[in-house]
């Protein structure tokens, strides 16, 4: 294979394609990177098995072929030849990278041994402007766990929305770990831009959508059912990860029916408030507590072995006063990753879960579970 191309070119799909490098070696085929030169283009595979990244560069000089590279040294090389324009020439065994005073040569492994990331790309069961749905998922994503024991909690799901007066769907977004929980309802533009069938995504897979950034046009999404995949599609650039075959937990259950106290503040001030508190909160496995009254909200924490913290944050409380304790991170966590500055919190009571919502839009709530607290 042979290609001559820019490295900035390059160098953008490469640090994309590292989020899919294996990081375990008992699969050293997995640490590397998969380049084929076919049809003008020079075609990029990553993978670990769990996700898959593929793209392609438009490229001169094209001889069709293919090989797999370190993709590490690979990616540090072509980082240091900023504002190159290099060739990838391969030999038996290798590939050269050539630049007009550098030659490199890395040994290549044959490219059969490279798993394959798909078959088929599947039926597509939606298209969705790309700027709208990495908002959306920017609202519920980090709600997910972390914990790849909990396999129903790692992912995200997609369900068809429950259909509004004006007759659209839209797809309803779904996300917990057991401690808080993130939902958001996405508008309908169109008959193909809702999800019509329900799909538990990996939280993962969903963080790589939202690392895209080709242009502003639609992203499809495919799902292969005989393999069990899920692709996204958005300019030159597919994601591929595995549906996740496991029931997600029945939410309806725990959203509250009721509300004893709403109460609106700066989401600014408040984050400053909880940041500060959450140094104290450390020592204290990491709790916080809210005291809502009239005109404000103290935001306190205390550790035997540090001290205490006591913040008040100007608010407008509408119903009774009221105290909840939370996990701070779960609090800075919601504060830091909504875009909107207009959120309040409703709660009934010190053993009810605190909703956190944008006021205006219904179409949103972040619900977190309470500490029990003494005093």
């Amino acid at each position: 294979m042979k290609a001559t191309l820019r490295t900035e070119d390059l160098q953008k799909k490469l640090t994309l394609l590292q989020h899919g490098v294996s990081q375990r070696a008992q699969l050293p085929i997995l640490l590397n990177i998969y380049l084929e030169v076919t049809g003008g283009k020079l075609l990029l595979r990553s993978t670990d098995l769990e996700i898959g990244i593929e793209t392609t560069i438009i490229v001169t000089d094209p001889e069709e072929g293919a090989v797999t590279v370190p993709a590490k040294p690979f990616s540090e090389l072509v980082s240091a030849l900023s504002g190159e324009v290099i060739t990838l020439d391969s030999k038996e065994g290798s590939i050269q990278v050539l630049s007009k005073k550098t030659k490199s040569v890395f040994q290549t492994t044959v490219k059969d041994e490279f798993p394959r990331l798909y078959l088929e790309k599947g039926e597509k069961v939606a298209i969705i402007p790309i700027e709208r749905f990495q908002k959306d998922l920017g609202y519920v994503v980090f709600a997910a766990s972390t914990d790849t024991t909990r396999v129903n909690l790692s992912g995200v799901l997609l369900k068809p929305g429950e259909a509004t007066a004006t007759g659209k769907q839209g797809t309803l977004l779904v996300a917990t770990d057991g401690y808080r929980l993130s939902l958001k309802h996405t508008s309908d533009s169109g008959p193909s831009s809702q999800i019509e069938t329900s799909l538990l995504i990996p939280a993962r897979v969903l963080r790589e959508v939202l690392a895209l950034r080709e242009g502003t046009e639609d992203i499809s999404i495919f799902v292969a059912k005989e393999q069990n995949q899920v692709i996204f599609s958005l300019g030159e650039t597919l994601v591929v990860g595995r549906v996740i075959d496991a029931s997600f937990p029945s939410y309806e259950k725990i959203l509250p029916t009721d509300v004893a106290s709403t109460i609106f503040f700066d989401k600014e001030e408040m984050l400053k408030a909880v940041r500060m508190c959450s140094i104290f909160a450390r020592d204290a496995a990491n709790i916080i507590k809210f005291s809502l009254r009239k005109d404000k909200i103290i935001v306190s924490s205390q550790a035997a072995s540090l001290g205490e913290n006591t913040v008040e944050v100007e608010a407008s409380l509408q119903g009774e006063e009221n105290e909840i304790a939370f996990n701070a991170r779960y609090v800075l966590d919601i504060l830091g990753n909504i875009q909107d500055d207009d959120i309040y919190l409703e709660m009934t009571g010190p053993l009810n879960p605190g909703v956190f919502k944008i006021k205006g839009d219904d179409s949103f709530l972040h619900l977190i579970m309470p500490i029990r607290v003494q005093g």
